[in-house]
């Protein structure tokens, strides 16, 4: 989501808006500098405005002014704790995410989070299909490959969705599911997946929160397609995942990733999990890896994404 296009449709002043206008245009055309100087003027005239304060950070980090920017972005993020629009998750970024006063520095605010796909949820589908996105189709082929390296059936008689959005890797798993529940931060993208149909059970809820007031060993199967690049920390939710599936159901899911250590926060503001850390996740959480296989699900800019997809077992 793009600084100022979202939350506040108008700061009430058509001077402001106008300059927040051109100053995305300037952005987009690569020059920084005019922007930064048109949203100090609108900042200055509107110091109440989120979004002016947000496109502003924005602007001064692309001119290389990053204290500037952390400036700003501290602004946006004093007019709204909640952080609907990031500030805080661009704050972190910038600090690498050692600023222990923003809502990023342990993970995405689930402001934000809903925020950004209550306004995403009526063009995602179709924004997904130009990054050509694959988690649905990697996530079956995985589960496919886990099923018959354990000889067992492709089938599970009951399953959760975590963060399911608009129900894509549900609708491609659906035939294989007898009963599904699915969870999602954002209403809208949950009103989404009604619509689309095949869930037994839908809920606007956090998937970790969710998780942890279902019953243990309710289901044989727990699935998550592009949704744990929100979560820095996949603790939480990897353990109660475990703790909802019986003995010997799978749980899988697709990250983005990198070839450092530990959890990096992109430029995206979506969070990238190595390897080796999924690795020692999921043995904490008391799953046993049945597969790991490099694939990007998804492109930026043309260029795919870096990306894993896993599948593991509670023990039996």
């Amino acid at each position: 989501m793009s600084a100022g296009a979202p939350l506040f449709l108008s700061s009430g002043d058509a001077a402001v808006d106008r300059r927040l206008d051109w100053a995305r245009a300037l952005l987009e055309e690569g020059n920084a500098a005019d922007a930064a100087a048109l949203l100090a003027e609108a900042t200055e005239r509107a110091p109440g405005f989120l979004p002016g304060w947000l496109l502003l950070g924005e602007a001064r980090l692309a001119g290389g002014e990053e204290e500037a920017a952390a400036e700003a972005f501290r602004r946006a993020l004093a007019l709204d704790p909640q952080d609907r629009l990031g500030a805080g998750a661009r704050l972190a970024r910038l600090a690498g995410g050692r600023e222990a006063d923003t809502p990023a520095a342990s993970g995405l605010s689930a402001a934000y989070v809903r925020t950004l796909f209550d306004q995403y949820a009526g063009r995602f589908d179709a924004a997904l299909a130009k990054l050509d996105y694959s988690g649905p189709e990697r996530i079956e082929a995985a589960l496919a490959q886990a099923c018959a390296a354990l000889a067992r059936p492709f089938a599970f008689a009951r399953a959760l969705d975590l963060g399911c959005g608009t129900g894509l890797v549900g609708a491609r798993l659906g035939q294989r599911i007898g009963w599904l529940a699915g969870v999602d931060l954002s209403p809208n993208m949950v009103e989404r997946a009604r619509a689309r149909g095949g869930y037994d059970e839908l809920a606007a809820a956090d998937m970790t929160s969710w998780l942890a007031a279902r019953p243990a060993g309710e289901v044989d199967l727990v699935f998550a397609g592009d949704a744990f690049c929100y979560l820095a920390d996949l603790g939480p939710v990897l353990v109660e995942s475990a703790r909802v599936l019986e003995p010997a159901g799978l749980l899988a899911f697709t990250v983005e990733t990198h070839d450092g250590e530990g959890v990096l926060l992109r430029e995206t503001l979506r969070y990238a999990h190595a390897e080796p850390y999924m690795r020692a996740a999921l043995e904490a959480a008391g799953l046993s890896l049945l597969s790991c296989t490099h694939a990007s699900t998804r492109t930026e800019k043309g260029e795919p994404v870096p990306g894993l997809v896993l599948v593991a077992q509670r023990a039996g």
